[in-house]
């Protein structure tokens, strides 16, 4: 554990000294857990924008965009439940002075009796080799079992303090599993309290309880007040989908974990609008979809596993989410989540509009049900990031940071060297480059051998660089070198559009 901590500190550091995430104004000591995306962070970010855009509408004729506003009429919030329970159940040490969420206290004591059977199989695997069966270990060995039937214990006891809101329970329950705080190291609790999370403010000059408006928490609602405008005005049919991207804000009290969990984050998020009654199967339908998304950017599937959710919320006849295989542990990246008619529904009766669906093939008119997928682009980010950071001893006894980011969503995906900055190579680099850059995000370098610069590429991601030397004056060639496997090959400069634009296509992973 201590050594995936270093990596990703590590990674944190590699983000700001390579232009990827800066602290939040950082000249007046930054802002706590804010952030800024750099000039390469941007870049990666557009391209993961773009990556889920292109599987979630452009792939799908029946799914269209939509960009709400962040502030909407605060009735929208009454409505759909967050003035009365969008809370988080809170906990302080008395002698750190330190507040934690309860349930994430309890999950990560779970968490660490987990580690505990994936030790005794990394000790399995050590010993016995290939002849070692895995599955059958963690089926028989009763030390497996036995903390499998305390994880149970435990996972049943938070679920019945969170259904029914036992804040007393909750507690008990943190002081039965003797969980200490991280950094007293004491057990000295306070009472569990509820603190609801949405930021405030006051619309206009007017002060008082008229004007409060709230920071969306989420972008859903702003999908669900315009339903029936996109559905009357696409002409849409049963099921179809409405996709947005944008900014949310939750008064975290636990910010941490970089830009795990921040107070101002963006969202990407679909309603998937459907005829009561299929929305088992459209739920397992997007279950598979989205996780082959995740999977395509060829992490390993042991990055990835599906989580049900213990406590389902008021709306939700399942949920489940897509946890990513963090430096830190397991955590969430995706939800799915089967919204049933709650949002719409709440929305008719506060708004006094009707907010249903005519079906013509059954001539009845209904409130459809929803399906969500929401992934945390900031989490995506840092998954992709702290996946992708590798540090590589090569043969030559040299050492190189890199990053493995898949090609579509590197943030420059050519760089274009003159070996030296002479005899006319700036010049004809500087041809290429005005050619490549309409298609590509490219970056035009001179500076420091060609060893250093290569360097510097591997540790933002670029997965091209071509450099232009003296051969290139007689015969019209370059040199493509390859980021992972640092293999070089020597192409025409008629062929770069074509051999760049097809090894960074977004095609290959919307295909894989």
């Amino acid at each position: 554990m201590a050594n995936n901590e270093e990596v990703f500190k590590k990674v944190i550091s590699h983000a700001k000294e390579f232009g990827f995430v800066f602290p939040s104004s950082e000249i007046y000591d930054g802002l706590s857990a804010t952030y800024d995306y750099a000039q390469n962070g941007v870049e990666l970010k557009n391209n993961i924008k773009e990556y889920w855009w292109m599987a979630m509408v452009q792939m799908h004729e029946n799914i269209v965009g939509l960009d709400a506003a962040i502030f909407m009429h605060p009735t929208v919030w009454k409505a759909s439940g967050h003035v009365d329970a969008f809370n988080d159940p809170l906990i302080d040490n008395k002698d750190s002075k330190k507040r934690y969420r309860a349930d994430v206290l309890v999950e990560e004591h779970i968490a660490k009796i987990e580690d505990k059977n994936n030790k005794d199989v990394e000790k399995g695997k050590k010993r016995f080799g290939d002849a070692f069966d895995e599955e059958q270990f963690r089926a028989t060995n009763p030390n497996v079992l036995r903390r499998l039937e305390e994880i149970k214990g435990i996972e049943d006891r938070l679920q019945k303090v969170q259904n029914e809101n036992d804040l007393d329970g909750f507690k008990q329950l943190i002081e039965d599993l003797g969980i200490v705080c991280p950094v007293s190291g004491s057990k000295n609790w306070t009472e569990v309290r509820q603190f609801n999370l949405m930021f405030g403010t006051e619309l206009g000059s007017v002060a008082g309880d008229a004007a409060k408006i709230y920071l969306r928490p989420e972008t859903a609602q702003g999908i669900f007040v315009n339903y029936l405008n996109v559905q009357k005005t696409g002409r849409m049919k049963l099921p179809f989908g409405i996709a947005q991207i944008g900014k949310a804000f939750r008064n975290e009290i636990v910010a941490r974990q970089f830009i795990f969990r921040m107070r101002e984050f963006e969202q990407m998020e679909m309603q998937y609008f459907i005829k009561p009654g299929s929305q088992k199967e459209w739920y397992e339908y997007w279950k598979e979809a989205r996780m082959k998304w995740h999977k395509a950017l060829g992490f390993g599937d042991d990055h990835y596993r599906f989580h049900d959710h213990l406590k389902l919320a008021h709306y939700a006849d399942a949920a489940a989410d897509i946890e990513f295989k963090f430096p830190f542990g397991f955590k969430e990246l995706e939800g799915i989540h089967s919204r049933t008619d709650f949002d719409l529904s709440q929305h008719e009766e506060y708004s006094g509009k009707k907010l249903r669906y005519f079906d013509p093939e059954t001539n009845e008119s209904y409130v459809p049900y929803v399906l969500e997928t929401s992934i945390g682009l900031d989490r995506m980010f840092l998954a992709i990031l702290s996946t992708a950071f590798k540090e590589e001893q090569l043969e030559d006894g040299s050492e190189r940071v890199v990053l493995n980011i898949p090609p579509a969503l590197a943030p420059v995906k050519a760089a274009i060297l003159p070996l030296v900055k002479k005899d006319g190579l700036p010049e004809k680099a500087r041809e290429i480059m005005d050619v490549l850059k309409f298609d590509h995000n490219c970056q035009y370098e001179e500076k420091d051998t060609i060893g250093k610069r290569y360097r510097r590429q591997d540790a933002i991601g670029t997965p091209y660089c071509i450099t232009v030397d003296h051969q290139t004056l007689e015969d019209n060639t370059v040199t493509i070198r390859e980021r992972d496997s640092m293999e070089q090959e020597r192409v025409a400069i008629s062929e770069l559009e074509r051999i760049i634009g097809d090894r960074v296509s977004m095609k290959k992973l919307l295909m894989a």
